[in-house]
């Protein structure tokens, strides 16, 4: 081989590799993807967010729907003509090394019309800082991809009408304010992956804890096992070496405060599921924490054949009085077709405190319930340790023993934000609706009894028989 051969293999070669480059989106489609991050791009909600640990993909599911979004060739999601979006990193530098390469990792050579950069050369932007890449969209219109960092300061992030942003790890509070007016008039999206490093920002109260309440919010947590692109091996001697508490968001993408979850076992992915129609003989029953200016918790519970818990509807509600709580009651009884007395009476569990009267009135708030029609049982097992024993080993089990609608969203909330505190004890805050649910928990509900069959004809004979056969052979009894 000569010189001239050499040269043209080393050209082959080089074409090669960029032709891989512009089949990298189709090749993450087809080969790539997985689960979780499908979930995400799937979502049409305009709020979403991933919670990954290192490693998990999370940055590869933003960059793909950035060019799907701006090339108007989204799979799941109306396509725009003319899309203006941005990616928003933590630095200059993270921009480049990370979100920017994973950007034109996935952007076809062939769409890009012009980059224009902040610092470098054009011939060679991946070693540069981008400012932003025109590209041509599918309708035939351009579509431009920005790049901001957040050490350039709010003031950078406005002015500009979006489609869309990017958030590559967490942003700062104000910034994230800012972005989310640029998406205002043009009804865009914000997405966001991030490892939650930081503890309980404020991603986790806006974001995390309100991802089941708010129509237009999503979250999806990924772990290290999630992506099946990371070498199982790999993975278990990472586990040896990580703290556990560390592996909380860098493996699993967890917020983490230092005292720990009470429930780290919930998973909203896992335990969570849509409401739907419960048999008349899964209804098993209501339990309710009571409070006057704290708010009132109270939710129905339901246990199948197997004995599965199921939480299906919830009040939650504060500075109310019996007569509002109690109708509320009856209003999502009658919603449910719940199970009442001969007098149509409801029943439920309550705290044994309700049965104390106050200076404030000569009635307990037991004695209230039942004038309204709610016949309360205070004799309940408040021991606080067991009972989150046992709440544990009901999240803990595979398949799960216990599922909550996703309109508990009060419940849903408690259970993300119950932390350890000191000397052993849950920090008593937000815990109304954790505290009768123990409640219910410790009654230890028995599994529903099937609904008796409808015997067919040959089984009836076949008893008539039965009852000839032992009434001849005098085996009836008087």
């Amino acid at each position: 081989m000569d010189d001239r051969d050499s040269v043209r293999t080393l050209i082959d070669i080089d074409n090669e590799i960029k032709a891989r480059g512009q089949d990298a989106l189709a090749g993450y489609n087809r080969d790539r993807v997985h689960l979780k991050q499908m979930l995400f791009h799937r979502c049409l909600k305009r709020n979403r967010w991933v919670f990954g640990g290192n490693r998990t993909g999370k940055t590869e599911c933003g960059a793909v729907e950035c060019v799907w979004l701006a090339r108007g060739t989204h799979p799941f999601r109306p396509n725009r003509e003319n899309v203006n979006g941005w990616v928003v990193s933590l630095t200059q530098q993270v921009q480049r090394d990370v979100a920017q390469a994973k950007v034109l990792k996935y952007l076809p050579r062939r769409c890009i019309l012009d980059i224009v950069m902040r610092e470098g050369r054009q011939s060679a932007p991946e070693y540069g800082v981008i400012d932003y890449i025109v590209l041509r969209n599918a309708f035939g219109g351009e579509s431009r991809i920005g790049f901001r960092s957040c050490d350039q300061g709010r003031e950078k992030f406005q002015g500009t009408s979006l489609d869309f942003v990017w958030f590559d790890e967490e942003p700062p509070k104000d910034i994230y304010d800012e972005c989310r007016m640029r998406v205002f008039d043009r009804r865009g999206d914000i997405f966001g992956t991030m490892t939650p490093l930081k503890g309980l920002t404020w991603v986790y109260d806006e974001i995390e804890l309100n991802c089941n309440d708010d129509p237009e919010v999503w979250c999806e947590y990924i772990e290290w096992r999630d992506n099946p692109y990371l070498d199982a091996d790999e993975i278990a001697a990472m586990e040896k070496v990580i703290p556990s508490s560390e592996q909380q968001s860098r493996r699993f993408g967890k917020f983490f405060s230092g005292e720990g979850l009470v429930y780290p076992e919930f998973d909203a992915n896992v335990h969570v599921i849509p409401p739907f129609d419960v048999p008349k003989e899964w209804q098993a029953e209501i339990s309710i924490d009571p409070g006057l200016t704290n708010p009132t918790s109270c939710h129905f519970y339901a246990v199948d054949y197997d004995g599965v818990i199921y939480v299906v509807a919830e009040h939650f509600e504060g500075n109310k009085n019996v007569d509002y709580h109690a109708a509320k009651l009856f209003e999502i009884a009658d919603r449910l077709g719940w199970k009442r007395d001969a007098k149509g009476r409801l029943s439920a569990l309550i705290d044994s405190s309700a049965n104390q009267h106050t200076l404030a009135s000569s009635k307990s708030v037991a004695e209230l319930f039942a004038e309204r029609g709610i016949l309360v049982n205070c004799n309940v097992n408040k021991d606080l340790y067991s009972g989150i024993q046992r709440v544990k080993s009901l999240f803990e089990q595979r398949p799960p023993a216990i599922y909550i609608f996703s309109n508990c969203v009060n419940l849903i909330r408690e259970l993300k934000s119950y932390w350890w505190g000191s000397n052993d004890r849950p920090k008593k805050v937000d815990d109304h609706a954790l505290d009768e649910l123990r409640y219910f928990v410790m009654t230890q509900p028995r599994p529903a009894l099937p609904p008796v069959r409808e015997k067919t004809v040959i089984e009836r004979d076949k008893d008539r028989m039965m009852r000839n056969i032992r009434r001849d052979r005098g085996w009836m009894r008087n």
